[in-house]
């Protein structure tokens, strides 16, 4: 596949990047939902990758209320799940997906850095992608089909929650100290934009609001969700530190492949508990 970020619109830069320039930014790079993009430059990015984990909560909920209400019209845990998976590869028209395979075939190559990175912008799936793919989608699906089984809000909340973190993901990515890998795409336009001040913050933000929003389950519900979120960030980050070292940084493709890691790991975290 290709690495659908590689053709963002040029966008005049300015000195500083407004609240809605970086929601714009954010539901525009990593959504399908209708959001006009009006700058493309490096303050905008830096906003738009803040906001990053209000793109995941917004795509989380979307996908929670699908997944509901085939509960709710009769339809079993498994159904609820499957469509719940399929629904933010559909708001995202499967990018994310897309760098999972493209990422996983560069890094299966065992090729210099510049053979992989040719390798991940062919048009192909090669086998590590189709394998990956095959995996991820299969322990999510069962995943959030043991969470629906428990019930409806626990398989809403950990829809939800999966999304978000897959989001916060990103934004740990782009912040100081993370080289892109080339000049063009996603990846040049966000890599180091993000202070390490303010991801932590968000992180922080974001770890508390997903245990807040699991109280009401119980506290050790919500206990488990705050872990589910930060061991999904630690298994972000060392397919981050693997993905920098083998291609010398960051690519749209890595993008797409840690917040599918983010994702897979929370499910994992919160059907294991």
């Amino acid at each position: 596949m290709t690495d659908s970020y590689e053709d963002p619109p040029t966008v005049p830069s300015g000195e500083r990047a407004t609240l809605g320039d970086g929601l714009r930014f954010a539901f525009g790079t990593l959504t399908v939902l209708p959001a006009r993009i009006t700058r493309w430059d490096r303050p905008a990015a830096r906003t738009g990758m803040v906001c990053a984990p209000l793109a995941g909560l917004v795509v989380g909920a979307l996908a929670a209320a699908a997944g509901t209400a085939l509960l709710f019209l009769g339809g079993g845990p498994l159904l609820a799940a499957a469509v719940t998976v399929a629904a933010p590869a559909a708001l995202t028209r499967g990018l994310h997906l897309d760098g999972l395979a493209d990422t996983a075939d560069g890094l299966g190559s065992a090729k210099p850095a510049e053979d992989a990175l040719r390798i991940m912008k062919q048009s192909d799936i090669g086998p590590f992608g189709v394998i990956c793919l095959l995996f991820v989608l299969l322990i999510q699906v069962a995943a959030l089909a043991d969470a629906y089984a428990d019930g409806w809000a626990r398989g809403a909340l950990a829809a939800v929650t999966a999304a978000v973190a897959a989001r916060l993901a990103m934004t740990l990515a782009s912040r100081d100290g993370v080289p892109a890998a080339r000049p063009g795409g996603l990846g040049a336009a966000v890599a180091g934009v993000v202070p390490r001040r303010s991801a932590a913050a968000v992180t922080a933000l974001t770890a508390a609001a997903a245990t807040a929003a699991a109280l009401p389950l119980g506290l050790p519900v919500a206990a488990q969700h705050a872990a589910a979120v930060l061991l999904a960030l630690g298994a972000a980050e060392l397919l981050l530190r693997r993905c920098v070292r083998r291609f010398d940084g960051v690519t749209g493709d890595v993008f797409g492949a840690l917040s599918e890691a983010a994702a897979t790991t929370v499910l994992l975290t919160l059907a294991l508990g």
